[in-house]
């Protein structure tokens, strides 16, 4: 018969041997390394509208999150890299809809549709804007189109991409405005920025991320926002309703995993920004605000939902724009 101590230390070692072996490493919780979320645009936009809420959620994570840039094609080659990644929520896109639902619809060779991508949460909501320089002959959106009458195809404009959201909300406008303009195409609304104040275009279609700033600190002005009411950091901007060209594109900045990703998987992930947005809503609203953005947060059904619609209302306006 054996000594208890040795027959105690052989429990001890069965239990350390089974307890470390493959069936117990299968039954870690997500996450259990870093996640990705690619960024499909250049710095200065989709980013920041990000970044508060991806501070925070590694506190309710337990794993760090960051960004990688894959910027190109209007957003199709970040979006694109997800979509083809492993769905098991460790690489995951940050975008509006525009790469999402809208490109799917003016490239039908994007390589990967609305579908492609299991939504997981939205939380952020920006706009598009007809920007300017502060020294623009333009003060209103009226004296713009008054001069695009008289001179068809002789005022540029920046867009975010071509056949990106910006672009279409550019030529949208254009079509109600009976106009003919000329469309420069950019990597980005900071790009799109960079040129407008650089003096390389007439005007913009950026997105409110990089804009609002040169806006207070006057060295831009918006004629007309893009959305359905004014905006809280743009209070003395009308809409593009207002006016008479009633062109609507609020943005919707949110994450994305590839299709398949387990339903587990992605409630982890947006439990997670759920309680960023409830546990510290006065520092999202202060950092949002800087950048003319609000808190937009949405649940899994209502995100995808959101996606959906803006899908059909893509395939409406673009039978529109052709």
């Amino acid at each position: 018969m054996l000594p208890r101590g040795i027959v105690a230390a052989a429990v001890i070692a069965s239990f350390l041997l089974f307890s470390t072996g493959p069936g117990m490493a299968a039954e870690k919780k997500f996450p259990v390394k870093p996640i990705q979320i690619i960024i499909p645009f250049q710095p200065g936009e989709t980013d920041n509208l990000l970044r508060p809420f991806i501070e925070k959620m590694p506190e309710y994570l337990g794993q760090p999150v960051s960004f990688v840039y894959k910027p190109g094609a209007a957003g199709a080659t970040g979006a694109g890299f997800v979509a083809g990644s492993k769905p098991d929520g460790y690489t995951l896109v940050g975008t509006s809809q525009s790469s999402v639902c809208l490109l799917p619809v003016t490239n039908k060779d994007a390589g990967y549709t609305r579908e492609s991508f299991a939504p997981v949460t939205c939380l952020a909501l920006g706009y598009l804007m007809v920007a300017v320089q502060s020294s623009a002959r333009w003060k209103n959106i009226q004296e713009l189109v008054a001069e695009a009458k008289k001179n068809p195809g002789k005022i540029n404009y920046a867009s975010t991409g071509t056949m990106g959201i910006s672009h279409i909300a550019g030529e949208a406008f254009a079509r109600a405005a009976d106009i003919k303009l000329n469309h420069i195409p950019a990597q980005g609304s900071g790009p799109a920025v960079t040129a407008l104040l650089g003096g390389h275009v007439d005007f913009a279609v950026p997105g409110s991320g990089p804009s609002v700033p040169h806006i207070r600190a006057g060295t831009m002005r918006a004629l007309i926002v893009f959305n359905e009411k004014r905006v809280q950091a743009l209070p003395q901007v009308p809409t593009s309703t207002e006016v008479g060209y009633p062109v609507v594109l609020p943005l919707g900045y949110g994450l994305l995993a590839p299709k398949g990703t387990p339903r587990e998987v992605v409630e982890v992930i947006a439990q997670a920004a759920q309680k960023v947005v409830q546990n510290h809503k006065a520092f999202l609203e202060d950092r949002l605000f800087k950048v003319g953005a609000e808190i937009g947060f949405m649940g899994t059904q209502e995100y995808g939902d959101l996606l959906k619609s803006q899908s059909d209302y893509f395939e409406r306006i673009m039978k529109g724009i052709k």
